[in-house]
């Protein structure tokens, strides 16, 4: 029994060490403030043995071309915030619109300056990539955003060579706002805008439930769905090497990541 004024001597002893739960790869992602569907969405879509690591930025919870642009001021940092003494394989940032505002090369700067032994990645490399990996030239999109940052959009896909046969946004202002809208919601949005030439339809931003209604969305429109969060967490995924092919979040992790792009 302790008794107050003795001294704590603990036995020696060698504690059984092994690699931890993230034995497979670790991967890292910084969050928005505000955003309140992607940190759910990766912990989800985590195969077992990889290790997910969340960080977020401080961000004004109404999104503008304006707001957006000043994330990459606490990039850096933020990087090197993520489990840095095990080294992610990946860090990723996860805005879809503030990865076309702030620019993927800045993104991978900052993240690459932060945390230099990290591929560094963003959320529109990642879309870009999944939309090249299922064969998808012309799309449709579909966010909650306002028209400037749908625009931004539209001519940032557009000369990465999509052709953008619509883009539709919510009109929302606020990344609440994004997270409340209700996944059944998404889906009829969805195909809604879906058009017959569409090779897929793209629903962007992080901070939403497309996730949820992903494989329904397939089956009515009969076509691959790409959702920000989903493409970002399979291309991290085999960036970082793991290939497994997972089910219930769309068709695009039946793919093996042949068509990846280059980072750093």
């Amino acid at each position: 029994m302790f008794r107050s004024g003795q001294t704590v001597q603990s036995r020696p002893r060698t504690p059984l060490m092994g690699k931890g739960t993230a034995h497979r790869a670790s991967l890292g992602f910084i969050l928005m403030s505000t955003d309140l569907a992607c940190e759910a969405d990766l912990f989800a879509m985590a195969p077992e043995g990889v290790g997910v690591h969340i960080t977020r930025l401080r961000t004004d919870d109404y999104t503008t071309n304006e707001t957006l642009a000043r994330h990459i001021d606490h990039m850096a940092d933020a990087a090197g915030r993520l489990q840095p003494d095990m080294k992610p394989a990946v860090i990723a940032y996860c805005c879809t619109s503030g990865s076309i505002v702030c620019r993927e090369e800045n993104v991978f700067r900052e993240i690459h300056k932060g945390a230099p032994y990290t591929r560094p990645m963003s959320i529109v490399t990642g879309v870009m990539d999944a939309l090249r990996e299922v064969g998808a030239k012309r799309i449709v999109v579909g966010t909650p955003y306002l028209d400037d940052i749908n625009t931004a959009e539209a001519e940032y896909l557009l000369a990465a060579g999509f052709d953008i046969l619509d883009i539709q946004g919510l009109q929302l202002e606020t990344g609440v706002e994004f997270g409340q809208v209700e996944p059944a919601y998404w889906k009829e949005f969805a195909l809604e805008i879906d058009q017959p030439d569409a090779d897929a339809i793209f629903l962007s931003c992080s901070g939403t439930r497309t996730l949820e209604v992903v494989e329904e969305i397939e089956q009515a429109a009969g076509k691959p769905v790409i959702t920000s969060n989903q493409a970002l967490m399979w291309s991290c995924l085999r960036r970082a090497g793991i290939a497994d092919q997972l089910s219930g979040f769309g068709q695009l992790f039946n793919h093996p990541g042949r068509a990846l792009t280059p980072t750093l």
